[in-house]
């Protein structure tokens, strides 16, 4: 779990896809996750939302278009609140 973003109004948390031990007599490592996403929390709201699949590699395109112009924060954080229309869970624990 690596954190990308922290500010007043969200958190953006890339998880990747990573294998644990194997049970006794298995014979490869079983993966957490299938595959790697983003949990991106709205603190406003205190609703987050979990882009797999699809949703996160278009996320990812978006992450690598910011690490190619810098953007400023505004820009950022206009961009993340076009996700919030898909954020339904409540925040419990984090």
């Amino acid at each position: 779990m690596h954190m990308l973003y922290d500010s007043d109004s969200f958190v953006v948390v890339h998880l990747l896809a990573d294998a644990v031990e194997p049970a006794a007599g298995d014979a490869a490592p079983v993966p957490r996750l299938a595959r790697h996403g983003f949990e991106i929390v709205d603190k406003r709201s205190g609703k987050e939302v979990y882009l797999d699949g699809s949703w996160a590699e278009m996320f990812q395109q978006q992450i690598l278009a910011w690490q190619r112009n810098t953007p400023t924060q505004e820009e950022v954080e206009e961009a993340l609140d076009r996700y919030t229309g898909l954020a339904q869970n409540p925040v419990i624990v984090h």
